[in-house]
């Protein structure tokens, strides 16, 4: 029997693939989630998609969590998922991505906060934090056995 390299673990994909995780892929997973989290929502994000997130259904928010979709799936691909693994990731990405984006900005409307206040980035803070815990949560579900 091969010993497992210091810190791996293996886990199963619902296919029954096998996938050696250590502790680097991990990381270099969740790196390079954060990378393409700060492309899609600060380099690739535009004045139509930000100015529209707060109106539910309004194509500008759509538009922006299928730009984090799309973003994600080499990413996930590089992680070994499988095809159907990535559907399903990066659909639970998208709602969860859509639906952040919409309640802070309808906390921002009824709070009305400007930059200036403290409450803004306490706001702002909150909804990164959010982010970044989906894809905890999608590394989560990827890899568990």
């Amino acid at each position: 029997m091969m010993a497992l390299p210091k810190g791996a673990f293996v886990a199963f994909t619902k296919r029954s693939v096998l996938l050696l995780i250590t502790p680097d892929v991990l990381l270099l997973g969740i790196g390079a989630l954060l990378v393409k989290h700060y492309i899609a929502d600060y380099l690739l994000q535009t004045k139509y998609m930000l100015q529209n997130k707060g109106t539910y259904g309004h194509p500008g928010g759509i538009y922006h969590a299928a730009i984090h979709m799309a973003a994600s799936v080499p990413v996930l691909l590089g992680l070994g998922a499988g095809l159907f693994a990535v559907l399903g990731l990066i659909l639970l990405e998208g709602i969860l991505h859509y639906h952040i984006d919409w309640g802070k900005e309808q906390a921002q409307g009824k709070l009305n906060f400007g930059i200036e206040r403290v409450e803004y980035w306490y706001l702002f803070g909150l909804d990164q934090v959010l982010h970044h815990l989906t894809y905890v949560l999608m590394l989560w579900v990827l890899l568990r056995p």
